[in-house]
């Protein structure tokens, strides 16, 4: 163990340990890999039905209805702040495997921390906005008279779903990153 300076060898020392370059490495890899997924679930999410609206005599009328991202949005919002986020991380990965090893702490602070925060409010901004018309498309309104979809777009909203979870896993990576980097920041002289 290494003495820092002014330091007396047998004076109490706490070991700090600064979050490893690997691991924040790693979860940024993963947190790429989800909002990557959570992008590209929502934005191939399409599901076209076929639909009985009314019946004259014994004739059905039938009508084709598509349900689509583009559609509301909310989830137009819930891509693009993802593929932001995407590409946040996907520049972080690069920067870091090219040896951007900057000596000046404040560029670094810049860079990682307060870059890594705005990318976590703007991906909690989507997840938040598509969360509440998952809720909307689940279960309707009925003071403001909005019927359900998800009962008829079943493979839409499930699709939808499953992108929000992968979004939220890649908030989460996000978060842990940010502190993880600011550690890391503060730890670093």
């Amino acid at each position: 163990m290494a003495l820092e300076d002014g330091e007396k060898p047998g004076s109490t020392l706490v070991v700090v340990r600064k979050p490893n370059d690997c691991i924040i490495l790693l979860l940024r890899v993963v947190a790429f890999l989800a909002t990557l997924s959570a992008t590209l679930v929502m934005a191939l999410n399409k599901e076209t039905k076929t639909l009985v609206v009314a019946t004259v005599g014994t004739t059905q009328v039938k009508a084709t209805l598509t349900a689509k991202f583009q559609h509301n949005p909310a989830n137009v919002y819930f891509v693009v702040a993802n593929a932001m986020a995407s590409f946040h991380n996907l520049l972080m990965i690069i920067v870091h495997l090219c040896g951007g090893k900057f000596k000046d702490k404040g560029l670094r602070l810049v860079m990682m921390a307060i870059l890594d925060m705005m990318t976590v409010a703007l991906a909690s901004s989507g997840d938040g906005a598509a969360t509440f018309m998952a809720q909307l498309g689940k279960n309707g309104n009925s003071h403001a008279r909005w019927n359900k979809i998800c009962d008829k777009f079943g493979k839409f909203c499930d699709h939808g779903g499953g992108a929000l979870i992968a979004s939220y896993i890649g908030l989460l990576l996000l978060v842990v990153i940010t502190v993880l980097s600011i550690i890391k920041l503060l730890k670093t002289k």
